[in-house]
């Protein structure tokens, strides 16, 4: 009589998931001598080589509720964030292409499972940057900790669902990858990453808020200043739109061009 027990789907989804996250972390870190410490240097770096450049050529600095370098790196590290959460999620089916060839591995699992290692990576980021700052003299601790955490929760998401929406764009259709690259450059400067919305005439606001980034940014500002007001139209229902529109447009996508998505 055979002992093999059938295990259920979520269970085998839970090990491919689990032999994915490991693959992938262990990639990233031994890829070179020193890639751990890049791995969190960099976009430490980034942030850091960011703001001294703003901070020199700037002309605001003056920020009400809210004290210019932490109003500053909080928007840069939460863009670069979902920046990271969208490229790496596009990546993820073209980098994994030679495990396709085992039946319970999808193209969606290696795209949630990249996307969860930049979660844990970036999550990781922002608290030593919290710290680093604070010991700098710069008080970057959260005013309102719950608030600040939601945000960057729906961030995460809003990074997975777009990575989930570019990888079916990027392996059926190679070249729109560097189109969808340049439209990061601009976005980043309408987002209010580095300048103050409220700076921008009226009617650019209007349009500006069409962009989901814009209120991502400021909310997550708001949980870290406690006199901190977001520009008017601000509105983490909208954020959740396109949160969850974009996980449930990513996840149809990967499932109506499984087969495709295999066989490229």
């Amino acid at each position: 009589m055979s002992s093999y027990t059938a295990r259920s789907p979520w269970k085998v989804s839970y090990h491919v998931w689990q032999a994915l996250f490991l693959r992938e972390a262990v990639a990233r870190l031994s890829s070179d001598r020193i890639a751990w410490l890049w791995l969190i240097a960099e976009p430490i770096a980034h942030v850091a080589l960011l703001v001294w450049v703003r901070t020199l050529i700037g002309h605001v600095r003056f920020i009400p509720g809210a004290e210019f370098i932490p109003w500053l790196v909080l928007g840069i590290t939460l863009f670069i964030m979902f920046r990271n959460h969208m490229n790496r999620g596009m990546e993820a089916i073209n980098a994994n292409r030679g495990l396709f060839a085992y039946h319970q591995v999808h193209p969606v699992d290696t795209v949630l499972v990249r996307c969860f290692l930049e979660a844990a990576i970036s999550s990781v980021v922002i608290l030593l940057l919290i710290a680093g700052f604070s010991l700098l003299g710069h008080n970057l601790v959260p005013a309102h900790p719950l608030h600040a955490l939601y945000i960057w929760a729906l961030v995460v998401g809003f990074g997975t669902g777009a990575g989930l929406v570019c990888s079916v764009i990027a392996t059926t259709l190679p070249e729109a990858a560097k189109f969808i690259r340049m439209i990061m450059f601009p976005l980043y400067f309408l987002s209010g990453v580095m300048i103050p919305v409220q700076y921008f005439p009226h009617e650019l606001q209007y349009y500006l808020l069409f962009n989901p980034m814009l209120h991502a940014v400021e909310l997550f500002r708001v949980g870290f200043f406690e006199g901190y007001r977001a520009v008017n139209g601000i509105s983490v229902l909208y954020l959740h739109y396109w949160v969850w529109g974009s996980l449930f447009l990513g996840l149809l996508l990967q499932q109506r061009y499984k087969i495709r998505l295999t066989a490229q």
